[in-house]
């Protein structure tokens, strides 16, 4: 039997260097989105539909997103309908968006905060993380590598994504201690207690037995 082709789609301001700690079981292979530059403006839902090509037609597959690349899942999920469609530390519409996230929407905050600034903070932040000093290193690295303009983009994508609701079962594992996307405005199918954001990295373990859990059963 051929197996499983599992697509994963990274985080904001990240890319497939972040699932270096995954593994799936038996009879699954993963293979990476990566990123397109984007079109000028191209809404979120639009995006997705562009990602989408990247998945051959015809073939059974199964869609994992982590942060932002759980929300370009669930877009990608409704017109690809994958066998199972997986957010890791997301949301499943922006109804789960935080309430000043909400604020900051009509402000057009994307527009004038410097991309920089967002860059700098969070390599600073990463001193105080938990992640492995290598795992650390890897992701202020990541962030340097970043490309300003599609950081841009991706803020103002998220801050005006509009869509219906979720068609079909998808299934969300979220940290109880993620303080970018707080547990008490998602609703969550897996809960990996204490992690935060980034628990692919730091949480990989538990991250790798709920994947196992949810692509082997039946649920």
């Amino acid at each position: 039997m051929a197996a499983m082709t599992v697509y994963f789609i990274p985080g904001l301001g990240a890319d497939k260097r972040v699932f270096k700690h995954i593994q799936l079981p038996p009879g699954y292979s993963i293979e990476h989105i990566n990123w397109l530059p984007p079109e000028q403006g191209e809404s979120l839902t639009q995006y997705a539909q562009r990602l989408a090509a990247m998945i051959p037609e015809k073939e059974p597959f199964c869609l994992v997103g982590l942060s932002f690349g759980g929300m370009l899942a669930t877009e990608i999920s409704k017109f690809r309908h994958p066998e199972k469609t997986i957010l890791i530390a997301s949301i499943q519409s922006p109804n789960e968006l935080p309430f000043y996230f909400k604020w900051a929407a009509p402000l057009k905050l994307h527009k004038v905060i410097p991309v920089g600034l967002f860059q700098q903070a969070s390599i600073a932040k990463r001193l105080f993380t938990t992640e492995t000093s290598e795992d650390k290193e890897l992701l202020r690295k990541i962030i340097r590598e970043s490309d300003p303009k599609f950081l841009r983009w991706a803020m103002g994508a998220i801050l005006e994504w509009k869509t219906a609701q979720p068609i079909g079962k998808i299934y969300h594992i979220h940290g109880t201690g993620d303080r970018l996307l707080p547990i008490r405005y998602t609703k969550p199918t897996h809960l990996i207690p204490g992690a935060g954001h980034l628990m692919v990295m730091n949480r990989a373990t538990e991250i790798n037995q709920t994947l196992a859990a949810i692509l082997v059963g039946n649920k």
